[in-house]
């Protein structure tokens, strides 16, 4: 093997070019081969040089044309003759990015890695949605939390931990149990008229939001056709969402809060 190959698994962000590292971007610029994932925006992409060797490994949810296993033995294969890999990935490698699988199968190995942290969606998109995570006397915590049940398992979360009336829930990958997730929320304690928020393809030109309250959740999404990537944000926090939209008022969908909701989590 090439003693000098590296593998970078490079988060980077949930799309916005805008949000890269600045260590990002240099490596995407100088790699020798690029891998990337379906999630990586047009716009980053276009920030390889040309000539650049781009190899997709894009896989969604119920179609893996490009199985985790295939992934991580092409880039055991590409150390052994590249000198520098670049495993793109959106987000953050280590947050629902699988990264540490892949290093874990480097480690294993013997090929040297390093992990490029980018900012992950929780983070950007609530930003970018006008929702803070965190806020005095609304928000003492954030629980972070996958919707998406590997094949054949039911999800099975903790709801009464999740059920926090002074913490921010996001979930990611939940589209598709977002029914499910709603009403375990509810049976588990948290008031249903809790405010909530449906984001689509958040901190992009595409962006869509819904405001929303947890017992409603599904179906405003439903109704607002959403696709994904979204994510979810359920917490008082969300009562922020109409006087901090910084980004893009304009594309909002679906209800905001009054004042007077706002005023009920001051």
């Amino acid at each position: 093997m090439n003693q000098s190959a590296k593998v970078y698994l490079v988060g980077t962000g949930p799309g916005d070019p805008d949000l890269l590292t600045v260590k990002a971007l240099r490596l995407l610029q100088n790699a020798d081969v690029v891998i990337y994932d379906r999630l990586i925006s047009e716009a980053i992409l276009d920030l390889i040089p040309s000539g650049t060797s781009q190899i997709y490994v894009g896989k969604k949810s119920g179609n893996h044309t490009f199985p985790q296993d295939d992934i991580n033995q092409l880039l055991v294969n590409l150390a052994e003759s590249k000198r520098t890999i670049v495993r793109l990935k959106g987000g953050d490698p280590f947050v629902f990015g699988r990264g540490s699988e892949e290093a874990l199968v480097l480690a294993r190995h013997g090929i040297e890695f390093e992990i490029i942290p980018g900012i992950t969606a929780a983070s950007a998109c609530s930003a970018y949605a006008g929702i803070p995570l965190t806020h005095r006397g609304l928000s003492s915590g954030v629980q972070i939390v996958t919707g998406h049940s590997q094949s054949g398992h039911a999800l099975n979360l903790d709801w009464k931990t999740l059920a926090d009336n002074n913490k921010t829930i996001v979930i990611y990958m939940g589209l598709e149990n977002i029914d499910m997730i709603c009403n375990k929320l509810v049976e588990a304690g948290l008031d249903k008229t809790t405010p909530a928020a449906a984001i689509q393809n958040g901190t992009t030109a595409r962006q869509q939001r819904v405001l929303s309250t947890l017992s409603v959740l599904a179906a405003d999404t439903r109704n607002a056709m959403l696709q994904a990537p979204v994510i979810f944000v359920i917490g008082k926090v969300v009562s922020l969402a109409n006087i901090l939209d910084w980004f893009a008022t304009d594309q909002a969908i679906g209800e905001y809060f009054s004042d007077k909701a706002l005023s009920n989590y001051g």
